[in-house]
């Protein structure tokens, strides 16, 4: 624990002007971002009596280890600032909202040629329409099957898509009329649009001129005794009016806006969202966050803004957004908020009438949703707690192992080795700091030797990122291209599905500000663009140790990693392992396992860490054993990309008849030239040819004449010369 009077600046080197602040750990890892109209005023208030703090506050305050400051121009400026820092850090100890779920949206994707209708989740991508969020995707599929006999938009997969215009019939929907079938020309693209256009357009809430104008087409038809077609309109019109029935009106003047509401107590606070648009409740969601200090009703509603718009624009952000408490100060807010909008938006407390009423009933649904996260989450903190005191307490630890790493090894009979590494932080899944290994120092399989290679590689990259950024104990720093900065080691970032798509594959980029404190007089853009880094530009991937390290396995496993670890000189990292067949603990030195009751929260933990880095392993070696099963002749012609060799197979129609052909003709390919087409042929000419694809099925042997075909791809049931997977078995 930390005395914060031990970095506290002194009050002539905190700037009284505008700006964002970062708290840093003894690791340099940034554990909380603030920002502040006065820097010196506002950061005064961390360095008085730890006892007149906020309880979270005051763990923060001893946690961290210095305190950073960066000036800007406006208060407008830091609000960016801190938005951007927060995503890019993730500091532990901010307010984050923690949303349970992933909320489904209908989307139609008006940036492809014939517009889709679809349930989407996640990020939002640019030219697509979104509409909700919706509580239920089964909500979304209600809805849309009732509207699709009046616009009848294109559903289906783009690979159903393209099999029905292949085959010039279209699916089940195109023949009970829910579709308009463009996938077989029953509608030309301009028509199909202008549909998904009015589908849009009735879902944003402009309901009563389409369905007037339906009204008047029944009519017509009616009077023109087209009685069939009356009927189908006036069924229509009963299809739009049950689907506007599923979103009651709510506000009158078709009014777009979005209502927050929040309750709290000490130490938690939940917020509620409903999204009004023409009138109606489009969507709702909720969130819950951890009070970190003594915040205000206002700022917990910055916070939820920051979240709701930091990354939307246009239309995306209403036109009004009614609030429970208004920040202060509310004009930076507004500010930021007519900036993503493009336009003005009204930020204001409703006082009176339907949209104060309207606000009632989402307070009411906040203060249900923190009673029930309170009911469910107690429970929870409660065990994880003492399933880490467990583990302290039967390891011997001096605290308990806020951060644990595990490790497994795993192979298929001695081929494809390689390694994971998990991490989970206060008993949670720390995702985006997983590692995958390649193992590199031998071959064959020793699952000893091969863990005894990973700790070490590992932990050589903490020395040498603490070496490099001058953390050692006697002060001395190093210069930016000392100690060891290459990103080998064969460390490669997670990427394979474990980590949240568009996540990045390591920890958050360190800033370059001085430790200590001091001003840095840079603008949001600057500061984003070129501080958030190390000093050669990459994120900083093994700079943070763990208190605990968990190995896959029993007394050799846990000896080779406790050897790796005195060999680097490394004695305040504990080590134990896990084996599967009594799921006993094992410690280093000694001879019998410790034997936690099956009941044991902390077991379960170590059980649940240990599956996590078992899974991981597995899905990285069956990646690499299907990519080296895919591997062709081509990709052993250095320089030769994906694109390039499609390019070369499209052309030719096989590896076989690429590899008779001449250099020249090789140059007929667009983007070869004669070097790589003279390449090319050398390596083919080199290559040994693969043994005949055989189909199982039928004893078939597929000829490589085939177009498309390629001599050892993946792509037929068995090729070969490749081992019988069914005979190996994976660890």
């Amino acid at each position: 624990m930390a005395d914060p009077s031990s970095y506290r600046p002194r009050p002539g080197e905190i700037p009284d002007s505008p700006g964002v602040y970062r708290f840093r750990d003894e690791h340099r890892r940034v554990i909380y971002v603030g920002k502040a109209k006065s820097l010196r005023q506002r950061l005064a208030n961390y360095f008085q009596d730890l006892a007149g703090l906020h309880p979270r506050t005051r763990s923060m305050v001893t946690t961290a280890a210095s305190v950073e400051w960066t000036v800007v121009s406006t208060e407008v400026e830091a609000l960016q600032l801190e938005y951007s820092w927060i995503k890019e850090y993730d500091p532990r100890f901010n307010v984050k909202y923690r949303d349970d779920k992933s909320y489904p949206y209908l989307a139609v994707t008006m940036n492809e040629e014939f517009p889709r209708v679809q349930v989407m989740r996640g990020h939002k991508k640019k030219g697509v329409r979104y509409f909700g969020p919706y509580a239920h995707a089964w909500a979304i599929r209600d809805t849309v099957d009732l509207l699709l006999r009046v616009f009848p938009v294109r559903t289906c997969s783009a690979g159903v898509f393209k099999n029905a215009a292949r085959t010039g019939r279209p699916c089940l929907l195109g023949y009970i009329g829910k579709c308009s079938a463009p996938c077989v020309g029953r509608i030309s693209p301009e028509d199909h649009r202008e549909l998904a256009e009015e589908f849009s357009d009735f879902m944003a809430g402009r309901t009563g001129t389409y369905l007037r104008r339906l009204e008047k087409r029944m009519t017509q038809a009616a009077e023109e005794m087209e009685y069939e077609r009356a009927a189908r309109l006036r069924d229509d019109i009963g299809a739009l009016k049950k689907a506007m029935e599923k979103s009651a009106v709510v506000l009158a003047d078709a009014t777009d806006a979005d209502l927050i509401a929040v309750a709290e107590d000490e130490l938690e606070a939940a917020v509620q969202i409903f999204h009004v648009r023409g009138g109606r409740v489009r969507g709702q969601r909720g969130w819950v966050t951890d009070k970190v200090e003594e915040v205000t009703t206002g700022a917990l509603v910055e916070h939820a803004l920051q979240q709701l718009y930091g990354e939307e624009s246009g239309d995306a952000v209403p036109r009004e957004v009614l609030v429970p408490a208004l920040p202060e100060p509310v004009e930076p807010v507004q500010e930021w908020l007519a900036g993503r909008r493009g336009a003005n938006v009204s930020l204001r407390v409703p006082q009176r009438g339907d949209k104060k009423a309207l606000m009632e009933t989402v307070q009411r649904n906040a203060q249900q949703s923190l009673a029930l996260h309170k009911t469910k989450r107690a429970s929870d903190l409660t065990t994880r707690s003492r399933a880490l005191e467990e583990i302290a307490e039967a390891l011997d630890l001096d605290s308990a192992p806020l951060r644990i790493e595990c490790y497994d090894i795993s192979h298929l009979q001695g081929d494809d080795v390689v390694a994971s590494m998990v991490v989970f932080e206060d008993g949670l899944q720390r995702k985006s700091e997983y590692r995958r290994f390649q193992i590199k120092g031998f071959a064959g399989q020793d699952d000893v030797r091969s863990m005894h290679e990973v700790i070490s590689r590992r932990f050589r990259r903490y020395l040498a990122e603490k070496e490099r950024t001058g953390e050692w104990a006697d002060g001395e720093e190093t210069s930016a291209d000392g100690g060891t900065t290459r990103t080998g080691d064969g460390a490669v970032p997670a990427g394979d599905g474990s980590v949240p798509a568009g996540g990045v594959a390591g920890p958050a980029g360190e800033g370059a500000a001085p430790a200590g404190g001091g001003t840095v007089p840079l603008t949001a853009t600057e500061v984003i663009d070129g501080a958030l880094k190390d000093e050669d530009g990459r994120p900083r991937k093994f700079a943070y140790p763990p208190q605990l390290v968990v190995v896959d396995g029993g007394q050799p496993q846990v000896a080779a990693a406790r050897r790796a670890l005195d060999e680097l000189g490394i004695d305040d990292i504990a080590v134990c392992g896990l084996a599967k067949r009594l799921e006993e603990v094992w410690v280093p030195g000694e001879d019998d396992p410790v034997v936690l009751p099956r009941t044991s929260e902390g077991l379960y933990l170590l059980q649940r860490v240990r599956d996590e880095a078992h899974r991981f392993a597995i899905t990285y070696q069956r990646t690499k054993r299907a990519k080296r099963f895919r591997a062709g002749p081509l990709d052993d012609v250095p320089g030769l990309g994906d694109t390039r060799k499609q390019a070369l197979i499209k052309h030719f129609g096989s590896v076989k008849r690429l590899r008779s052909a001449t250099i020249e003709q090789i140059q007929e390919v667009p983007g070869i030239g004669r070097k790589t087409a003279e390449t090319i042929a050398a390596a083919l000419a080199g290559a040994v040819p693969a043994g005949p694809a055989v189909n199982t099925a039928t004893g078939e042997i597929i000829e490589d004449e085939e177009p498309g075909t390629t001599a050892g791809s993946a792509g037929e049931p068995v090729t070969a010369g490749l081992p019988d997977e069914r005979r190996g078995q994976e660890t």
